[in-house]
């Protein structure tokens, strides 16, 4: 029996390859082979949410042209924050990394509180600057813009890209920023955090060292955090944009006429 894409019900790729068999009346070999002929991996799944942002593209070209074309006599820092860290203790050590086997964690563990990273990183060379708080509200958000500004040679000018989160646009902080002119901010569309180059620093920490271990308490996490902050800045790898604001636009514009379009 040959398996066409049109003979399968709209919500088949929920489905068990065995179910679906049983629902056409054939064989689950045959469906495989049906799924490989047809490039089709049915049981994978990602997430993705299309910005609604009225201003999408004026963000997106206003960011991505600071990547790929950074102002003169001025820094580009990527900010954000990863809240709610958790300090966790698993209940048994891990087996070893092997040939031929990942290392291991307990699935089960015991919280000891969670902490927040602020981050900020240097687009052109890949440092990061960071802080840890129990809080993110716009209070730690100031605390974190004052680092920065001791942090950085007083000629140059800071340009700071965030996201839409309340506290980067609180009331206090909009006074703060009137009274350091040399911070400029840049937001990024709503829905939008994969423009924001930070994610990525928070993923290879998230990946890399944080999941990998076990925390005794907040304390504890947060000198791992500083630690691999501290080792990342001595030879750091700094992330390259290449996507042109055009070609996304293009790809988003593509994205939302599929949304809109039947399937066929």
């Amino acid at each position: 029996m040959h398996v066409t894409l049109h003979e399968k019900p709209a919500n088949a790729t929920h489905w068990s390859t065995r179910t679906l068999a049983e629902h056409l009346g054939t064989g689950a070999t045959t469906v495989r082979r049906a799924w490989q002929s047809n490039g089709l991996k049915p049981h994978p799944s990602s997430t993705f949410k299309v910005s609604r942002d009225p201003h999408f593209g004026d963000k997106l070209i206003d960011v991505v042209g600071l990547y790929l074309n950074p102002p003169e006599h001025a820094l580009v820092r990527s900010c954000d924050e990863e809240s709610q860290i958790q300090a966790l203790n698993r209940t048994q050590p891990g087996l070893p990394m092997k040939r031929g086997r990942a290392g291991t964690v307990t699935h089960d563990y015991k919280r000891h509180g969670t902490t927040t990273l602020f981050a900020a990183l240097n687009t052109l060379d890949g440092r990061v600057i960071s802080m840890c708080q129990l809080r993110h509200r716009h209070g730690e958000w100031l605390k974190f813009l004052r680092l920065m500004d001791r942090r950085t040679p007083k000629h140059l000018s800071l340009h700071l890209i965030v996201d839409n989160y309340a506290t980067h646009c609180h009331p206090d902080v909009q006074k703060w920023l009137a009274r350091h002119p040399r911070f400029v901010m840049h937001f990024t569309p709503t829905s939008a955090s994969w423009l924001n180059m930070v994610e990525r620093f928070f993923r290879d920490i998230t990946d890399k060292r944080i999941k990998r271990d076990s925390f005794t308490s907040v304390a504890e996490l947060e000198l791992a955090i500083d630690l691999y902050v501290a080792h990342h800045n001595i030879d750091p790898k700094p992330f390259i944009w290449t996507a042109r604001a055009t070609d996304i636009l293009a790809k988003v514009t593509r994205a939302k006429a599929a949304l809109v379009t039947p399937a066929g």
